[in-house]
């Protein structure tokens, strides 16, 4: 039998329409697949040495996985959009950083290692705060929290790990030390 409450189910003519549950339950699917792609390639490429090979390689995984969650919570978000727009907005910032940190690195922009460090990490963060702010109220010890720790906890952890990475690499070192911290 089929919830009509659901939230794949759409409202026409006060009558609940069950016959997008499947496609919506499905584009959750793919959802949840891409996301779970997403958190592994950002952690394998965080931890990967930057050279050509790994980094690069998951890396543009990890971009493409984020175009695909970003794509499938635009359309979760317009089914539902009254419970989540903020989805929908953490996700287009999320793809936004992440699409400056990718274009960054291609292009070589001025600055651009810390442009991609920051606009591929911001990504990450804001990926796991969508995460954490839709599902935190399901997950053990999560669901324990006030609500506005699924909101800061991943950019209170992620933001000095941000830092630490720009003041550690050796090409963000070497453009802070000739003072070329803002491009002219």
């Amino acid at each position: 039998m089929v919830n009509h409450d659901s939230p794949g189910c759409h409202n026409r003519g006060g009558n609940r329409d069950p016959i997008y549950v499947p496609v919506f339950l499905a584009i959750v699917g793919v959802h949840v697949l891409v996301g779970f792609v997403c958190v592994v390639t950002g952690v394998i490429a965080m931890l990967s040495e930057k050279r050509p090979g790994r980094h690069p390689t998951v890396g543009t995984v990890y971009f493409w996985s984020l175009s695909a969650v970003f794509v499938s919570a635009t359309v979760l978000s317009a089914v539902r959009w009254a419970q989540d727009y903020h989805l929908f907005i953490l996700g287009l910032i999320s793809f936004g950083a992440a699409s400056l940190g990718r274009m960054a690195r291609r292009h070589r922009w001025r600055n651009w290692v810390r442009l991609h460090l920051t606009g591929m990490g911001l990504s990450y963060i804001l990926l796991l705060t969508a995460f954490y702010v839709d599902n935190g109220h399901n997950l053990p010890f999560w669901k324990d929290l006030p609500s506005i720790t699924y909101w800061l906890t991943p950019g209170a952890v992620g933001t000095p790990l941000i830092v630490l990475a720009l003041l550690r690499h050796s090409l963000a070192r070497r453009a802070a030390s000739r003072g070329v911290w803002i491009a002219k």
